[in-house]
């Protein structure tokens, strides 16, 4: 079993409320988790208004198989609505 995590930290541009924020980033989990079939969270940030962070996990048999659905969930997230990318840690585990 392979485990893939992916952490990214995100400045939310047009939001300046906590429920603006909050919209955006449950829209944004639900589309990764429809899309992608990945596990994601807001890990951290959760009382600041413009920037946030969301954890992602992927699970699979193969490391090149959850690296390539972390990479796409990268790409997706660096073109999402409101939403840029400012930072992104991944890890594999089990290889």
């Amino acid at each position: 079993m392979i485990v893939g995590t992916l952490k990214l930290r995100l400045f939310l541009r047009d939001c300046h409320t906590l429920k603006e924020k909050r919209r955006v980033l449950r829209s944004l989990k639900d589309t990764l988790h429809n899309k992608f079939n990945v596990a994601a969270a807001e890990t951290d940030e959760q009382d600041v208004w413009q920037t946030a962070e969301i954890g992602v996990a992927a699970v699979g048999n193969d490391s090149s198989f959850v690296q390539s659905i972390l990479s796409g969930v990268v790409q997706y997230v660096r073109f999402f609505g409101g939403v840029q990318l400012v930072g992104e840690e991944q890890e594999i585990y089990g290889e």
